[in-house]
């Protein structure tokens, strides 16, 4: 029995050969902790108390931009939200009052910027430089924010629900005067302005001692004389 238990014990044992080894060896697992992702999109819940100054909402199926808001607490009664927004297609501008912590829809709207390249017929013409794409809007859907555009000059075109709903000219813009009205003198020491012509057909008021075939600057928000450049 002593001998068989040897013998047993014998059979058992493990070979230190190379080949018996490769037999019972294990490959290594390489094991990499990725960071804890998490694979729902965050819901994130619009409401009238996070209404700001710039922040686009839908009201009555249209996208508007909120100019002004006050959140008001009465003594007596609910909170409420007083805005003053703008219509991003029309450009209207109307005053709304929202019951503070309602549910609202913020509207998608996003920029893309485009490069105003020419007008065609009634049409203005906006490439995107990426893509040599075109877009075209209309005269009678621009307002009178064309007076400031020049070819070659950068635009941000505003979409909502893939449509353009407007524009935005940069801030300022360089414009050559092409006439002013040479019967007007003054003491440009003192003071005093003119009305000039500029290439596009817009009319603002700039000092007397700037003169026909200089560039100047104009802020296209307010429609001011800036500086000559």
């Amino acid at each position: 029995m002593a001998a068989l238990s040897t013998s047993f014990v014998s059979s058992m044992r493990f070979s230190s050969s190379p080949a018996s080894s490769s037999l019972l060896s294990f490959p290594k697992l390489s094991v990499r902790i990725s960071p804890r992702t998490n694979r729902f999109s965050r819901i994130y819940a619009f409401s009238s108390n996070d209404i700001k100054v710039g922040t686009s909402i839908e009201v009555d199926g249209a996208p508007w931009r909120v100019l002004e808001f006050l959140h008001v607490k009465p003594g007596k009664g609910a909170a409420f939200v007083r805005t003053k927004i703008r219509n991003y297609v029309n450009g209207s501008t109307v005053e709304r009052t929202f019951r503070a912590g309602i549910s609202m829809e913020e509207a998608n709207v996003f920029k893309e910027t485009k490069q105003f390249t020419y007008k065609d017929g009634s049409q203005f013409v906006f490439m995107d430089l990426s893509t040599y794409e075109e877009t075209r809007l209309n005269e009678a859907d621009m307002g009178e924010k064309t007076k400031w555009l020049k070819e070659g000059m950068d635009c941000n075109l505003l979409y909502w629900k893939d449509k353009v709903i407007d524009f935005e000219l940069p801030i300022t813009v360089q414009l050559k005067i092409v006439d002013v009205d040479p019967g007007l003198r003054g003491d440009t020491a003192q003071g005093g302005t003119k009305p000039a012509t500029l290439e596009t057909g817009a009319v603002v008021n700039v000092p007397l001692f700037v003169n026909v075939g200089e560039d100047i600057m104009v802020d296209t928000r307010t429609g001011a004389y800036m500086s000559r450049v």
